[in-house]
Protein backbone atom coordinates (compact mmCIF):
# COMPACT_ATOMS: atom_id res chain seq x y z
CA UNK A 1 0.00 0.00 0.00
CA UNK A 2 1.08 3.59 -0.58
CA UNK A 3 1.71 5.99 2.30
CA UNK A 4 -1.66 7.61 1.69
CA UNK A 5 -3.42 4.23 1.73
CA UNK A 6 -1.69 3.28 4.99
CA UNK A 7 -2.74 6.58 6.55
CA UNK A 8 -6.33 6.15 5.38
CA UNK A 9 -6.50 2.53 6.53
CA UNK A 10 -4.97 3.11 9.96
CA UNK A 11 -6.92 6.28 10.70
CA UNK A 12 -10.28 4.86 9.67
CA UNK A 13 -9.54 1.58 11.45
CA UNK A 14 -8.88 3.61 14.60
CA UNK A 15 -12.29 5.29 14.24
CA UNK A 16 -13.97 1.92 13.89
CA UNK A 17 -11.93 0.57 16.79
CA UNK A 18 -12.68 3.44 19.18
CA UNK A 19 -16.39 3.28 18.41
CA UNK A 20 -16.59 -0.51 18.69
CA UNK A 21 -14.58 -0.56 21.92
CA UNK A 22 -17.18 1.73 23.44
CA UNK A 23 -19.90 -0.71 22.35
CA UNK A 24 -18.11 -3.93 23.26
CA UNK A 25 -17.23 -2.73 26.77
CA UNK A 26 -20.95 -2.73 27.52
CA UNK A 27 -21.77 -6.25 26.35
CA UNK A 28 -20.05 -8.45 28.98
CA UNK A 29 -21.48 -6.51 31.95
CA UNK A 30 -24.70 -4.91 30.69
CA UNK A 31 -27.23 -7.50 31.84
CA UNK A 32 -25.87 -7.57 35.39
CA UNK A 33 -25.39 -3.80 35.75
CA UNK A 34 -28.72 -2.86 34.11
CA UNK A 35 -30.60 -5.01 36.64
CA UNK A 36 -29.71 -2.42 39.29
CA UNK A 37 -31.78 0.33 37.62
CA UNK A 38 -35.46 0.97 38.43
CA UNK A 39 -37.30 -1.45 36.16
CA UNK A 40 -34.23 -3.67 35.92
CA UNK A 41 -36.16 -6.72 37.11
CA UNK A 42 -37.84 -6.94 33.69
CA UNK A 43 -35.69 -9.31 31.61
CA UNK A 44 -37.57 -8.43 28.41
CA UNK A 45 -36.88 -4.72 28.95
CA UNK A 46 -33.19 -5.43 29.51
CA UNK A 47 -33.12 -7.39 26.26
CA UNK A 48 -34.86 -4.55 24.41
CA UNK A 49 -32.47 -2.00 25.90
CA UNK A 50 -29.50 -4.04 24.76
CA UNK A 51 -30.86 -4.78 21.28
CA UNK A 52 -32.49 -1.48 20.36
CA UNK A 53 -29.08 -0.14 19.36
CA UNK A 54 -28.95 -2.62 16.47
CA UNK A 55 -32.48 -1.76 15.37
CA UNK A 56 -31.97 2.01 15.13
CA UNK A 57 -28.61 1.45 13.47
CA UNK A 58 -30.22 -0.81 10.88
CA UNK A 59 -32.91 1.77 10.14
CA UNK A 60 -30.36 4.52 9.48
CA UNK A 61 -27.34 2.80 7.91
CA UNK A 62 -28.64 3.24 4.37
CA UNK A 63 -29.61 6.88 4.97
CA UNK A 64 -26.08 7.63 6.19
CA UNK A 65 -24.51 5.84 3.22
CA UNK A 66 -26.71 7.69 0.74
CA UNK A 67 -26.06 11.00 2.51
CA UNK A 68 -22.31 10.39 2.29
CA UNK A 69 -22.65 10.02 -1.50
CA UNK A 70 -24.37 13.40 -1.69
CA UNK A 71 -22.91 15.47 1.16
CA UNK A 72 -19.44 13.99 1.48
CA UNK A 73 -18.10 11.23 3.73
CA UNK A 74 -16.39 13.27 6.44
CA UNK A 75 -19.32 15.54 7.43
CA UNK A 76 -21.60 12.49 7.76
CA UNK A 77 -19.03 10.60 9.87
CA UNK A 78 -18.51 13.56 12.22
CA UNK A 79 -22.28 14.02 12.65
CA UNK A 80 -22.77 10.32 13.39
CA UNK A 81 -19.97 10.18 15.95
CA UNK A 82 -21.31 13.26 17.75
CA UNK A 83 -24.77 11.66 17.84
CA UNK A 84 -23.21 8.47 19.22
CA UNK A 85 -21.45 10.51 21.91
CA UNK A 86 -24.73 12.25 22.80
CA UNK A 87 -26.47 8.90 23.17
CA UNK A 88 -23.66 7.69 25.41
CA UNK A 89 -24.11 10.71 27.67
CA UNK A 90 -27.89 10.14 27.83
CA UNK A 91 -27.21 6.52 28.86
CA UNK A 92 -24.60 7.62 31.42
CA UNK A 93 -27.06 10.03 33.06
CA UNK A 94 -30.10 7.72 32.77
CA UNK A 95 -32.08 7.45 36.03
CA UNK A 96 -34.18 4.48 34.84
CA UNK A 97 -33.99 1.59 32.43
CA UNK A 98 -36.33 3.44 30.06
CA UNK A 99 -33.90 6.35 29.76
CA UNK A 100 -31.09 3.84 29.34
CA UNK A 101 -32.98 2.37 26.37
CA UNK A 102 -33.40 5.88 24.91
CA UNK A 103 -29.67 6.47 25.22
CA UNK A 104 -28.93 3.16 23.49
CA UNK A 105 -31.34 4.06 20.67
CA UNK A 106 -29.59 7.42 20.15
CA UNK A 107 -26.24 5.61 20.15
CA UNK A 108 -27.50 3.36 17.36
CA UNK A 109 -28.63 6.42 15.40
CA UNK A 110 -24.95 7.35 14.98
CA UNK A 111 -24.64 4.70 12.27
CA UNK A 112 -21.39 5.73 10.55
CA UNK A 113 -20.15 2.31 9.42
CA UNK A 114 -21.31 2.74 5.82
CA UNK A 115 -19.76 6.19 5.43
CA UNK A 116 -16.46 5.10 7.01
CA UNK A 117 -16.24 2.00 4.80
CA UNK A 118 -17.12 4.03 1.70
CA UNK A 119 -14.41 6.59 2.50
CA UNK A 120 -11.87 3.82 2.95
CA UNK A 121 -12.91 2.40 -0.43
CA UNK A 122 -12.54 5.87 -2.01
CA UNK A 123 -8.98 6.15 -0.74
CA UNK A 124 -7.62 2.69 -1.62
CA UNK A 125 -7.02 0.81 -4.85
CA UNK A 126 -8.89 -2.40 -5.67
CA UNK A 127 -5.63 -4.34 -5.46
CA UNK A 128 -5.16 -3.53 -1.76
CA UNK A 129 -8.80 -3.04 -0.75
CA UNK A 130 -9.14 -6.38 1.05
CA UNK A 131 -5.96 -5.71 3.03
CA UNK A 132 -7.23 -2.29 4.13
CA UNK A 133 -10.62 -3.75 5.07
CA UNK A 134 -8.81 -6.44 7.05
CA UNK A 135 -7.09 -3.74 9.11
CA UNK A 136 -10.55 -2.42 9.99
CA UNK A 137 -11.78 -5.91 10.79
CA UNK A 138 -8.66 -6.51 12.85
CA UNK A 139 -9.27 -3.38 14.90
CA UNK A 140 -12.82 -4.56 15.62
CA UNK A 141 -11.65 -8.05 16.61
CA UNK A 142 -8.92 -6.69 18.88
CA UNK A 143 -11.38 -4.30 20.55
CA UNK A 144 -13.73 -7.23 21.15
CA UNK A 145 -10.95 -9.26 22.75
CA UNK A 146 -9.82 -6.27 24.83
CA UNK A 147 -13.36 -5.62 26.04
CA UNK A 148 -13.72 -9.18 27.32
CA UNK A 149 -10.72 -8.59 29.58
CA UNK A 150 -11.29 -4.93 30.52
CA UNK A 151 -15.08 -4.71 30.94
CA UNK A 152 -15.39 -6.58 34.26
CA UNK A 153 -12.51 -4.55 35.71
CA UNK A 154 -13.92 -1.21 34.54
CA UNK A 155 -17.39 -2.13 35.79
CA UNK A 156 -15.91 -2.67 39.24
CA UNK A 157 -14.04 0.65 39.14
CA UNK A 158 -16.45 3.07 37.46
CA UNK A 159 -19.68 1.14 36.95
CA UNK A 160 -21.97 1.27 33.93
CA UNK A 161 -22.25 5.07 34.23
CA UNK A 162 -18.49 5.43 33.92
CA UNK A 163 -18.31 3.02 30.98
CA UNK A 164 -20.92 5.04 29.06
CA UNK A 165 -18.96 8.21 29.87
CA UNK A 166 -15.80 6.56 28.54
CA UNK A 167 -17.74 5.57 25.42
CA UNK A 168 -18.66 9.24 24.82
CA UNK A 169 -14.99 10.22 25.19
CA UNK A 170 -13.92 7.56 22.67
CA UNK A 171 -16.46 8.92 20.16
CA UNK A 172 -15.08 12.45 20.57
CA UNK A 173 -11.57 11.10 19.98
CA UNK A 174 -12.95 9.54 16.81
CA UNK A 175 -14.17 12.97 15.66
CA UNK A 176 -10.68 14.37 16.23
CA UNK A 177 -9.22 11.54 14.12
CA UNK A 178 -11.64 12.31 11.26
CA UNK A 179 -10.75 16.01 11.26
CA UNK A 180 -6.97 15.87 11.72
CA UNK A 181 -5.75 12.39 10.75
CA UNK A 182 -7.97 10.93 8.01
CA UNK A 183 -6.79 12.07 4.53
CA UNK A 184 -9.05 14.45 2.56
CA UNK A 185 -11.72 12.96 0.35
CA UNK A 186 -10.54 12.40 -3.26
CA UNK A 187 -11.56 15.19 -5.63
CA UNK A 188 -12.98 12.75 -8.17
CA UNK A 189 -15.50 11.53 -5.57
CA UNK A 190 -16.74 15.06 -4.91
CA UNK A 191 -17.24 15.73 -8.63
CA UNK A 192 -19.05 12.52 -9.60
CA UNK A 193 -22.84 12.36 -10.25
CA UNK A 194 -25.29 11.12 -7.65
CA UNK A 195 -25.92 7.41 -7.46
CA UNK A 196 -29.26 5.63 -7.68
CA UNK A 197 -30.66 3.03 -5.30
CA UNK A 198 -31.72 0.97 -8.32
CA UNK A 199 -28.04 0.51 -9.22
CA UNK A 200 -27.60 -1.29 -5.90
CA UNK A 201 -30.81 -3.32 -5.67
CA UNK A 202 -30.64 -4.69 -9.23
CA UNK A 203 -27.23 -6.30 -8.78
CA UNK A 204 -27.46 -10.04 -8.04
CA UNK A 205 -23.83 -10.07 -6.88
CA UNK A 206 -24.52 -7.36 -4.29
CA UNK A 207 -27.72 -9.11 -3.19
CA UNK A 208 -25.73 -12.31 -2.51
CA UNK A 209 -23.28 -10.37 -0.36
CA UNK A 210 -26.12 -8.62 1.50
CA UNK A 211 -27.76 -11.97 2.24
CA UNK A 212 -24.41 -13.30 3.40
CA UNK A 213 -23.68 -10.53 5.87
CA UNK A 214 -27.18 -10.91 7.34
CA UNK A 215 -26.63 -14.64 7.93
CA UNK A 216 -23.06 -14.15 9.20
CA UNK A 217 -24.01 -11.70 11.93
CA UNK A 218 -27.26 -13.43 12.86
CA UNK A 219 -25.28 -16.63 13.44
CA UNK A 220 -22.49 -14.78 15.27
CA UNK A 221 -24.85 -13.23 17.79
CA UNK A 222 -27.11 -16.28 18.16
CA UNK A 223 -24.29 -18.72 18.91
CA UNK A 224 -23.02 -16.50 21.73
CA UNK A 225 -26.29 -17.09 23.54
CA UNK A 226 -25.12 -20.66 24.15
CA UNK A 227 -21.30 -20.57 24.02
CA UNK A 228 -20.64 -19.07 27.49
CA UNK A 229 -22.69 -21.83 29.14
CA UNK A 230 -20.74 -24.44 27.15
CA UNK A 231 -17.45 -23.05 28.41
CA UNK A 232 -18.74 -23.11 31.98
CA UNK A 233 -19.88 -26.69 31.45
CA UNK A 234 -16.40 -27.49 30.13
CA UNK A 235 -14.94 -26.30 33.44
CA UNK A 236 -13.97 -22.67 32.74
CA UNK A 237 -15.40 -20.00 35.06
CA UNK A 238 -17.09 -17.02 33.36
CA UNK A 239 -14.38 -14.60 34.52
CA UNK A 240 -11.79 -16.69 32.67
CA UNK A 241 -13.55 -17.05 29.30
CA UNK A 242 -11.17 -14.49 27.81
CA UNK A 243 -8.43 -17.13 28.16
CA UNK A 244 -10.15 -18.99 25.31
CA UNK A 245 -11.44 -16.01 23.31
CA UNK A 246 -8.22 -14.00 23.23
CA UNK A 247 -5.86 -16.70 21.86
CA UNK A 248 -8.53 -17.77 19.35
CA UNK A 249 -9.00 -14.21 18.07
CA UNK A 250 -5.30 -13.34 17.91
CA UNK A 251 -4.30 -16.69 16.39
CA UNK A 252 -6.97 -16.37 13.73
CA UNK A 253 -5.61 -12.96 12.69
CA UNK A 254 -2.11 -14.37 12.30
CA UNK A 255 -3.32 -17.26 10.12
CA UNK A 256 -5.62 -15.00 8.10
CA UNK A 257 -2.80 -12.51 7.46
CA UNK A 258 -0.59 -15.30 6.21
CA UNK A 259 -3.17 -16.79 3.86
CA UNK A 260 -5.94 -14.45 2.66
CA UNK A 261 -3.90 -11.75 0.94
CA UNK A 262 -1.55 -14.15 -0.83
CA UNK A 263 -4.45 -16.28 -2.04
CA UNK A 264 -6.34 -13.23 -3.26
CA UNK A 265 -3.27 -11.98 -5.11
CA UNK A 266 -3.05 -15.35 -6.89
CA UNK A 267 -6.69 -15.23 -7.96
CA UNK A 268 -8.18 -17.58 -5.35
CA UNK A 269 -10.51 -15.11 -3.61
CA UNK A 270 -13.66 -17.00 -4.61
CA UNK A 271 -12.23 -20.29 -3.34
CA UNK A 272 -11.13 -18.87 0.03
CA UNK A 273 -14.45 -17.04 0.40
CA UNK A 274 -16.56 -20.17 -0.18
CA UNK A 275 -14.19 -22.27 1.94
CA UNK A 276 -14.63 -19.85 4.85
CA UNK A 277 -18.42 -20.18 4.66
CA UNK A 278 -18.03 -23.95 4.64
CA UNK A 279 -15.70 -23.81 7.65
CA UNK A 280 -18.27 -21.83 9.64
CA UNK A 281 -20.92 -24.40 8.76
CA UNK A 282 -18.59 -27.14 10.05
CA UNK A 283 -17.97 -25.14 13.24
CA UNK A 284 -21.72 -24.98 13.93
CA UNK A 285 -22.03 -28.71 13.29
CA UNK A 286 -19.09 -29.30 15.64
CA UNK A 287 -20.70 -27.19 18.37
CA UNK A 288 -23.95 -29.10 17.84
CA UNK A 289 -22.06 -32.38 18.40
CA UNK A 290 -20.23 -30.97 21.43
CA UNK A 291 -23.37 -29.73 23.14
CA UNK A 292 -24.92 -33.18 22.74
CA UNK A 293 -22.18 -34.64 24.93
CA UNK A 294 -19.92 -33.31 27.66
CA UNK A 295 -18.10 -30.42 25.91
CA UNK A 296 -14.33 -30.42 26.18
CA UNK A 297 -12.43 -27.16 26.62
CA UNK A 298 -9.84 -27.99 23.97
CA UNK A 299 -12.51 -28.98 21.46
CA UNK A 300 -14.58 -25.83 21.96
CA UNK A 301 -11.42 -23.70 21.85
CA UNK A 302 -10.34 -25.27 18.55
CA UNK A 303 -13.79 -24.69 17.06
CA UNK A 304 -13.68 -21.04 18.15
CA UNK A 305 -10.28 -20.59 16.49
CA UNK A 306 -11.68 -21.94 13.20
CA UNK A 307 -14.78 -19.78 13.62
CA UNK A 308 -12.79 -16.58 14.13
CA UNK A 309 -10.56 -17.41 11.16
CA UNK A 310 -13.52 -17.89 8.82
CA UNK A 311 -15.36 -14.92 10.31
CA UNK A 312 -12.38 -12.59 9.92
CA UNK A 313 -11.79 -13.67 6.31
CA UNK A 314 -15.43 -12.93 5.48
CA UNK A 315 -15.41 -9.65 7.42
CA UNK A 316 -12.39 -8.49 5.40
CA UNK A 317 -13.43 -9.76 1.97
CA UNK A 318 -17.18 -9.02 1.87
CA UNK A 319 -17.10 -5.20 2.28
CA UNK A 320 -14.11 -5.10 -0.08
CA UNK A 321 -16.15 -6.93 -2.73
CA UNK A 322 -19.18 -4.69 -2.15
CA UNK A 323 -17.07 -1.57 -2.70
CA UNK A 324 -15.58 -3.02 -5.90
CA UNK A 325 -18.85 -4.31 -7.35
CA UNK A 326 -20.86 -1.14 -6.61
CA UNK A 327 -20.89 1.73 -9.12
CA UNK A 328 -18.53 4.42 -7.74
CA UNK A 329 -21.31 7.02 -7.75
CA UNK A 330 -23.47 4.73 -5.56
CA UNK A 331 -20.74 3.24 -3.37
CA UNK A 332 -22.04 4.82 -0.17
CA UNK A 333 -25.57 3.62 -0.89
CA UNK A 334 -24.34 0.08 -1.62
CA UNK A 335 -22.34 -0.11 1.59
CA UNK A 336 -25.29 1.45 3.44
CA UNK A 337 -27.60 -1.35 2.28
CA UNK A 338 -24.89 -3.89 3.20
CA UNK A 339 -24.50 -2.45 6.70
CA UNK A 340 -28.28 -2.29 7.13
CA UNK A 341 -28.49 -6.04 6.51
CA UNK A 342 -25.55 -6.51 8.90
CA UNK A 343 -27.37 -4.67 11.69
CA UNK A 344 -30.62 -6.50 10.97
CA UNK A 345 -28.63 -9.73 11.26
CA UNK A 346 -27.53 -8.72 14.76
CA UNK A 347 -31.09 -7.90 15.71
CA UNK A 348 -32.55 -11.09 14.21
CA UNK A 349 -29.82 -13.26 15.71
CA UNK A 350 -30.55 -11.96 19.19
CA UNK A 351 -34.32 -12.03 18.89
CA UNK A 352 -34.77 -15.35 17.07
CA UNK A 353 -31.79 -16.96 18.79
CA UNK A 354 -33.23 -16.12 22.20
CA UNK A 355 -36.59 -17.62 21.23
CA UNK A 356 -34.88 -20.80 19.94
CA UNK A 357 -32.82 -21.12 23.12
CA UNK A 358 -35.94 -20.78 25.23
CA UNK A 359 -37.99 -23.35 23.33
CA UNK A 360 -35.40 -25.71 21.84
CA UNK A 361 -32.12 -25.27 23.69
CA UNK A 362 -28.53 -25.01 22.49
CA UNK A 363 -28.71 -28.14 20.33
CA UNK A 364 -31.51 -26.73 18.17
CA UNK A 365 -29.76 -23.33 18.09
CA UNK A 366 -26.51 -24.71 16.69
CA UNK A 367 -28.38 -26.95 14.23
CA UNK A 368 -30.27 -23.89 12.98
CA UNK A 369 -27.03 -21.91 12.65
CA UNK A 370 -25.46 -24.75 10.65
CA UNK A 371 -28.48 -24.86 8.34
CA UNK A 372 -28.24 -21.10 7.73
CA UNK A 373 -24.54 -21.34 6.88
CA UNK A 374 -25.21 -24.19 4.42
CA UNK A 375 -27.99 -22.14 2.81
CA UNK A 376 -25.59 -19.19 2.47
CA UNK A 377 -23.00 -21.46 0.84
CA UNK A 378 -25.59 -22.49 -1.77
CA UNK A 379 -26.60 -18.86 -2.40
CA UNK A 380 -22.97 -17.71 -2.67
CA UNK A 381 -21.81 -20.57 -4.92
CA UNK A 382 -22.48 -18.79 -8.28
CA UNK A 383 -20.44 -15.75 -7.21
CA UNK A 384 -17.45 -14.48 -9.15
CA UNK A 385 -14.69 -12.46 -7.48
CA UNK A 386 -14.61 -8.88 -8.81
CA UNK A 387 -11.73 -8.03 -11.10
CA UNK A 388 -9.22 -5.46 -9.95
CA UNK A 389 -9.72 -2.45 -12.20
CA UNK A 390 -7.05 -0.07 -10.98
CA UNK A 391 -3.42 -0.46 -10.00
CA UNK A 392 -2.76 3.25 -9.55
CA UNK A 393 -2.90 5.08 -6.21
CA UNK A 394 -6.00 7.22 -5.64
CA UNK A 395 -5.52 10.88 -6.49
CA UNK A 396 -4.87 13.26 -3.66
CA UNK A 397 -7.36 16.01 -2.93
Amino acid sequence: MTALEWRASLSLASIFGLRMLGLFLILPVFAIEAARYPGGDDAAMIGLTMGIYGLTQALLQFAYGLASDRLGRKPVIVFGLLLFAAGSLVAALAPTLTWLAIGRAVQGAGAVSAAVTALLADQTRDAVRTKSMALVGGSIGLMFALSLVAAPVLAGWIGLVGIFGLTALLAVLGVAAVIWWVPPEPLEHKNQPRGRLADVLHSSALLRLNFGVFVLHAVQLAMWLALPAMLVQAGLARDHHWQVYLPAVLGSFVVMGGSLFQLEKRGYLRAVFLTSIGLLALVEIGLWLEVGSAPGLMGVGALLFVFFYGFNVLEASQPSMVSRLAPPRARGAAIGVYNTLQSLGFFAGGMVGGWVMKHGGASVLFAGCAALMILWLLVAWPMQAPASVSSLPPAKA
